[in-house]
């Protein structure tokens, strides 16, 4: 198959089309979608991205890596295993998949009911953040988010930080002080974030400490807006 052309090539010189040359062909952003929030293995990527084939995965990093997009990293001793990140251009493109996002919701074909990586779900969160209103005192939570499309996932946790100031959400180390902590599937915690479905209604989101810090989080980060009831 021949390659595809570039509108470069049919002399355009818009930046925007320059862009889709770059992260226009399938799957590329979802890929990019999936370093966002850290670096991860080869079958960490195709673990998270279901659907997509070890060719096509290949090729897309591949092409990544030649346009100066992500790299592929070493990692040291005892791990020694590749790697792939965003370098700090790909990383901007954090802001195309806010925008993205932020778009999308209004379509009436939204599959609202499919699933979600952890990742993907948290970068929802970060694209519908806002501070908290009246919240002086920063209130932390840790989220230990559980891939509901796989069976004997392993939870991936997160911090998020939710004051008047900001609020901000994003990969955390295991040993980390909060004001709570939230244990859930990524199906349950989505229908909490983009469903806007009370905590109450769902027993397998599992909260402790400050049930409070974890509403602000809900407030500061739900498509639904601030303030829905049990």
């Amino acid at each position: 198959m021949a390659p595809r052309r570039s509108y470069g090539s049919y002399d355009d010189g818009c930046a925007a089309a320059h862009a889709l040359d770059l992260v226009g062909e399938r799957w590329t952003m979802i890929v990019v979608r999936e370093l966002l929030l850290g670096p991860k293995r080869f079958s960490d990527i195709q673990r998270d991205v279901i659907g997509i084939g070890p060719a096509v995965l290949t090729q897309r990093l591949h092409d990544l890596e030649r346009y100066g997009i992500a790299r592929r990293r070493r990692l040291p001793a005892p791990g020694r295993v590749d790697v792939y990140e965003l370098t700090e251009w790909g990383h901007a493109l954090e802001a195309v998949n806010t925008a993205l996002s932020r778009w999308a919701v209004a379509s009436p074909a939204l599959p609202r009911e499919a699933g979600m990586s952890p990742d993907t779900v948290v970068l929802a969160m970060r694209a519908h953040a806002r501070p908290v209103p009246g919240c002086a005192d920063e209130r932390r939570v840790v989220l230990r988010l559980t891939d509901s499309r796989h069976e004997n996932a392993q939870p991936v946790t997160y911090l998020a930080r939710v004051s008047e100031r900001a609020t901000e959400v994003g990969r955390s180390p295991e040993a980390v002080v909060a004001h709570a902590e939230v244990r859930a599937s990524t199906a349950d915690w989505k229908a909490c974030v983009i469903g806007g479905v009370a905590l109450e209604r769902l027993p397998e989101v599992h909260v402790s400490g400050d049930v409070d810090a974890v509403r602000a989080l809900l407030d500061a980060t739900s498509l639904e807006g601030p303030s829905r009831d049990g």
